[in-house]
């Protein structure tokens, strides 16, 4: 039960918020009691960190996946975007939102485990894709892992970049643009278009996502 719970859970949380689904809306959508539910998670504050650990938890496996089996740090680029925005959008009901407005200590545990989680990830992408020539030989690939996650922070923060006045594509495109014209070689821009020019409807060029957690 705990887990059907948590599934159904889930699934509300991602297309509603977790502000806006109630204890009430699951308990009717599962057609069960709310004291089940409480039987279960004493509370609800409980039952959002669970849903976005687990959440957190699956989109980490997923990425690992990916750079298991990359055939090079930029085509992981690509892939890892399409994982990863599926969990964001630019309405005050998105999910990363409410929880970082409502949920702020959840947020914090959740931002505290990615750079345990794909620090080293991204250093080991960073380190393969100057061996292949596709970043500059000469960048220290601890010191841009650090500021990549800063700055990945920093436009996902909704009192910086309120999502009623940013829309989250662009300040992806203006970040990562800045990010990738810092490192990359000519064949790794090369490299990088001739997959955005593949991947419709991006139409922009220098557009890419690596590590952001989907909250």
């Amino acid at each position: 039960m705990k887990k059907k719970i948590l599934d159904c859970a889930i699934t509300d949380f991602l297309v509603y918020g977790f502000k806006n689904v109630t204890m009430d809306d699951l308990a009717q959508k599962l057609g069960i009691s709310k004291k089940t539910i409480y039987d279960n998670f004493s509370t609800k504050q409980e039952l959002v960190a669970e849903a976005a650990n687990t959440i957190f938890e699956n989109v980490s496996s997923t990425i690992q996946k990916i750079h298991r089996e990359e055939i090079d740090p930029v085509k992981s680029l690509f892939d890892i975007k399409k994982e990863v925005t599926k969990y964001y959008n630019d309405v005050q009901n998105s999910p990363q939102y409410q929880l970082q407005k409502y949920y702020p200590e959840i947020w914090a545990s959740i931002k505290s485990k990615e750079l345990k989680k794909f620090g080293k990830l991204m250093i080991k992408s960073l380190e393969k894709g100057v061996k292949m020539g596709l970043f500059r030989a000469d960048i220290d690939c601890e010191f841009i892992s650090l500021l990549y996650f800063n700055g990945i922070r920093g436009i996902r923060d909704p009192k910086l970049f309120p999502p009623q006045h940013y829309k989250f594509e662009d300040l992806l495109i203006q970040y990562f643009s800045y990010h990738l014209n810092a490192i990359a070689t000519p064949k790794g821009l090369e490299l990088f278009n001739s997959y955005n020019a593949a991947s419709k409807p991006w139409k922009h060029s220098l557009y890419f996502l690596h590590f952001g957690f989907p909250f």
